[in-house]
């Protein structure tokens, strides 16, 4: 068989235009074209191929003369040739599949058969054609700045102005609510009777700071929600949130967090705060079959978890690494200020563990004595010395049960150190040196930070140092800019007085996927005293498809976006000393510092998918197809971390992306977005994951 190479074959055909948008909704012949006039050596010689194993040969000789081209390209279809034909274990469906992709492109090319949907010979197109071309677009850092400016926050005055009007044209709904209640009713936000409708709004006005109002008048019911939002959601929302509802899908948004968004989605881009407290019909449709997505989370009695950790009966404690685990109390620290749509603990709401009855989470007579078990699990574990309380909330849970609990785990980390001084050398446990807080409440409730809790952190902090404990951490989590609103701020400075450090953990789901959405967040959360934490990736599983942004477009958002912020060795060594001080602001220090270095934010997060059994990592390989599109990836585990040992017997994880890069595109262009600015996506077939900021480090 004779193969054809002439490289500048394609100057015979007229080139069809590089456009993604266009190349996004070719049909099979009008693909085929582009196939032709893009890439005619490689049409050509599968035209040639009689067989499968005649287009592998010809792959093979065609790769090489590229090798020197784009090694990045030629090393991710020689991966694709090495796993074609093999049958792969996927881990989020718990599926075998064929890989049959390059099969598949072959028909294609010979013209024998087609799939229906064309996204797999969309994104093979883009991975062949990098071969000759390594780079399919590139943004300015200048243009990554100025795109920042698409996305306010809620201090801006135009913001403002919005959530202002939204607030007072709540009031008198709000009024009509707690009209409706029985006055034998035990809440304390009740009217006195004579009071006229004007003191009742002032009434209604005057508990609108505080958190437990917010919480009674949580909007829990569709109709009530679209209410609220002027009657302005469609016909299929209401039909899909009823059915929610039939199903025992819990609803919980505050009148306060409500008030962030547009009702007629007029003034600004409130899209990313509605796909997070808004469910798509997937979620809808699959609650009630939801399954872990942590495996190491399902926990058996007696059993070690999929992470090989043996733990506590009741699912209070969760654990993948050595060093951390999570505790999750019997407190009403396990509702939440409300539903995320993507919430990872999702199979919890699903099974009740997890619920909105504020009276039911109230704390227990048992819990004290299951408390002090679970004390006992991290007292005597060789290698825990990183705490993190969570739920649900930690901050949910009422200041006195939330003291009880960190004064239980200042008992513990005592006794651990003193048991210390008595142990040999090479006896000694692991003692804590980390105290997470878990929460979402600067976001959701903001008002929920009150002086009695400062009171609590300042307290604890300063116990808990004298017995080595010296981090602590409230790890948040801000979505949006428009999430940073003047009550945020003001809950945000009251943290940071206590001495703790405030962390934010963003899920990087489609909307705040747009281009430039993140780096607006992280300087907005910079000039407030927060560090970026972590930029997770929506799990793949089919509940969470409409918001699942691919894994591609979060390493390029590493590569272009976050790359403007990125700090040095010697910046990051710098940056961690003044903080380490205690004479100047969180706040003060990020702004001085960005303004020194000329830095638009300072990007010390990490980009991560957490992944069953191997924890948080980024280190992926693509090594196949679905054959409607979708990638599969091979991912390894962080090797900058300690693992459990299941990670030497699990080894690599393969999981199938619960979408398409064609259909997150076309997503893109349905939210407005400029879809050639994302071209480069393709080519992210492989990737590390980023080193962790030294700051997060845990001290000896």
């Amino acid at each position: 068989m004779i193969f054809i190479y002439c490289l500048g074959f394609s100057n015979v055909f007229k080139p069809i235009r590089m456009n993604l948008k266009e190349n996004l909704y070719l049909d099979v012949e009008k693909l085929r074209s582009l196939y032709e006039s893009y890439l005619p050596v490689l049409c050509k010689n599968a035209m040639q191929c009689e067989l499968y194993a005649d287009f592998q040969i010809f792959l093979i000789d065609y790769l090489d003369q590229f090798k020197t081209k784009n090694a990045a390209a030629v090393a991710t279809i020689k991966t694709l040739l090495d796993f074609e034909g093999r049958e792969i274990y996927e881990l989020s469906t718990e599926s075998n599949i064929q890989l049959k992709s390059l099969h598949l492109l072959l028909d294609f090319l010979k013209k024998e058969s087609f799939l229906p949907i064309t996204d797999l010979y969309i994104d093979l197109f883009y991975l062949f054609y990098s071969l000759e071309h390594p780079s399919l677009s590139s943004i300015s850092r200048e243009q990554v700045i100025k795109m920042m400016d698409r996305w306010p926050t809620a201090l801006e005055p135009v913001v403002q102005t919005i959530v202002q009007a939204n607030k007072q044209r709540m009031l008198p709904l709000l009024v009509a609510k707690i009209e409706r209640r029985k006055a034998a009713g035990r809440s304390k936000y009740l009217f006195s009777e004579g009071m006229t409708h004007a003191d009742k709004l002032q009434a209604v006005s005057s508990w609108w700071n505080d958190h437990y109002f917010q919480l009674s008048v949580a909007i829990r019911d569709p109709d009530e929600l679209n209410e609220f939002l002027e009657n302005s959601l469609s016909e299929a929302s209401m039909n899909l949130f009823h059915t929610a509802k039939e199903k025992g899908m819990p609803f919980f948004i505050t009148p306060y967090y409500l008030s962030l968004l547009t009702a007629n989605e007029v003034g600004y881009d409130d899209t990313t705060i509605r796909s997070y407290i808004f469910y798509s019909p997937e979620l809808v449709d699959t609650f009630g079959h939801i399954k872990a997505w942590e495996r190491e989370d399902v926990v058996v009695p007696g059993e070690p978890n999929a992470a090989g950790w043996i733990l506590p009966e009741g699912g209070n404690v969760h654990r993948r690494y050595p060093e951390v685990a999570i505790l999750i109390p019997d407190t009403m620290g396990r509702a939440c200020g409300g539903l995320c749509a993507s919430c990872q603990r999702m199979y919890d709401f699903q099974s009740g563990h997890l619920n909105f009855d504020l009276k039911k989470l109230k704390p227990k007579e048992t819990w004290n004595a299951k408390l002090k078990r679970l004390m006992t699990f991290f007292e005597e574990d060789k290698d825990l010395k990183d705490i993190l309380i969570t739920g649900g909330d930690a901050l949910m849970a009422q200041n006195k049960s939330l003291k009880e609990l960190l004064n239980k785990v200042l008992l513990m980390a005592t006794r651990k150190r003193e048991a210390n001084f008595k142990r040999p050398e090479n006896e000694k446990l692991a003692e804590l040196k980390r105290v997470r807080l878990g929460s979402r409440l600067l976001a959701y409730l903001p008002m929920r930070i009150d002086a009695e809790l400062i009171e609590i952190l300042t307290s604890f902090r300063k116990e808990a140092m004298k017995v080595g404990i010296d981090q602590f951490i409230l790890q948040t989590h801000f979505q949006s800019p428009l999430e940073i609103t003047p009550e945020a701020e003001k809950a945000v400075q009251m943290i940071l007085s206590s001495g703790w450090t405030i962390t934010n953990q963003l899920v990087f789901n489609t909307s705040a996927s747009r281009l430039g959405h993140t780096t607006p967040l992280r300087a907005a959360l910079n000039r407030l005293g927060i560090l970026p934490y972590y930029t997770f990736s929506v799990k793949g599983f089919r509940e969470n498809t409409a918001v699942f942004s691919p894994i591609e477009r979060s390493v390029q958002e590493r590569a272009v976006e976050k790359a403007c912020g990125l700090l040095n060795e010697k910046q990051q060594e710098e940056l961690c000393e003044q903080l380490s001080g205690e004479h100047e602001s969180p706040a003060l220090v990020m702004q001085h510092f960005m303004k020194k270095y000329n830095l638009p934010f300072l990007a010390t997060d990490r980009n991560v998918l957490n992944l069953p059994g191997v924890g948080k990592s980024m280190t992926y390989r693509l090594i196949g197809y679905r054959p409607t599109g979708e990638r599969i990836l091979e991912f390894n585990h962080d090797r900058t971390r300690r693992h459990s040992t299941v990670i030497d017997r699990l080894g690599c994880v393969n999981i199938a992306e619960s979408k398409s890069i064609a259909a997150y595109l076309k997503q893109m262009e349905e939210m407005g977005e400029e879809i050639n600015w994302y071209t480069d996506i393709w080519l992210y077939t492989s990737a590390e994951t980023a080193k962790v900021f030294p700051l997060y480090e845990y001290s000896n």
